[in-house]
């Protein structure tokens, strides 16, 4: 008898590989908003068809997964936020408040379990109670555009951005309005809490951030110019460090008090930046552009990062320092649309170079 001829064995499968951070998302259409939640490894983003995605992801080649989607809204969904328990009931429509602003909405804050914030087209502001069904403050001392929104720890007072370049102060607790700062050049275009909640930045559609102490609303402190042409969206990493998206698809990373701009954390090649959201552990940044991706950026290392007051002389024209392993892209020069003039020095109270240290 001849003998069976024997069979190779079976290639062992491969591992999948393990990424600094996920793989893109690629959407069907632009995002303006995206999200990550509090404890879990999702990712909401909300599109200009209207549509709400739900993605679970992963470094885990492979791993990322859409879990839902929602067509809602009519018109484009301009902002998505998670509430504070991070439940996300599997895209089912839990309340509806029809005609809650006279103007389109274009942001939405939660500040606890059951209070909300939102800002319209037209520069009002309202704050909601889910238990009662509407409003508990409603008020409108900007004249344009609300664009972001922020709130102290203790869900007391509110800090608004606005396209008329001022910064709106309202009173959660007592619920009324404060004040409005004097306007800055240019739209404020976001709005965040630095030093421990000591201070205020906001960024502007000039390439301007603007500081404000937290008992000092009413005029700028500092103001640090970078050369962006603008800063669309910021988010802090760290109390003293922010990550700005801007329109020429450049994710910066800047050290505020002192100011200094630290390096490239990524980009859009060629594609203005809409929004930033930072994972809870504070590793992973997600970029939303108008390339219809969203991108995750590793920034883990900024955690460690210390910026002394010394200022050391830089070559001019040198590209923005890599903060990540991305960030050197593949193939191209990253940095071929990079290698202009040093940012100029801040403006008042702190001066910095715009450089990586």
């Amino acid at each position: 008898m001849e003998e069976e001829p024997q069979q190779s064995p079976e290639p062992a499968a491969r591992e999948p590989r393990v990424r600094d951070a996920p793989e893109d998302i690629c959407l069907e259409a632009t995002a303006n908003a995206i999200a990550l939640h509090p404890a879990r490894p999702l990712l909401a983003a909300g599109d200009v068809d209207g549509d709400v995605y739900l993605y679970s992801y992963s470094c885990t080649e492979g791993e990322n997964r859409q879990l839902w989607s929602s067509g809602h809204h009519l018109k484009s969904c301009r902002d998505v936020a998670f509430s504070q328990d991070g439940q996300t009931e599997e895209g089912r429509l839990e309340t509806r408040f029809p005609k809650a602003h006279e103007s389109a909405l274009n942001c939405v804050l939660p500040i606890d379990h059951h209070i909300f914030a939102t800002g319209d087209d037209g520069g009002a502001v309202k704050v909601w109670d889910l238990r009662r069904g509407s409003a508990i403050l409603e008020a409108r001392q900007q004249e344009e555009y609300i664009s972001a929104m922020t709130v102290d720890g203790n869900g007391k007072i509110l800090l608004t951005a606005s396209g008329d370049g001022t910064l709106g102060v309202f009173n959660v607790k007592r619920r009324r309005f404060e004040l409005v700062s004097e306007p800055q050049n240019g739209d404020l275009t976001s709005v965040v809490l630095m030093k421990r909640g000591r201070k205020v930045a906001c960024g502007s559609s000039e390439g301007t951030i603007y500081l404000f102490n937290w008992d000092g609303f009413g005029a700028a402190s500092d103001r640090f110019a970078l050369r962006a042409e603008t800063i669309d969206c910021m988010v802090p990493v760290t109390d003293s460090i922010v990550c700005v998206g801007s329109l020429d698809g450049v994710i910066r990373a800047v050290n505020v008090l002192p100011n200094r701009v630290l390096g490239c954390v990524g980009q859009h090649l060629g594609e203005p930046i809409e929004q930033l959201a930072l994972a809870a552990d504070g590793k992973l940044l997600a970029s939303s552009g108008h390339d219809q991706k969203v991108k995750f950026w590793d920034v883990s290392a900024l955690g460690s990062m210390v910026v002394d007051d010394y200022r050391r002389k830089k070559k001019k024209g040198g590209p923005l320092r890599a903060l990540s392993s991305k960030a050197l892209g593949s193939g191209e020069d990253f940095f071929a649309d990079l290698r202009d003039e040093p940012e100029p020095a801040a403006e008042g109270g702190d001066s910095g170079d715009s450089d990586s240290d």
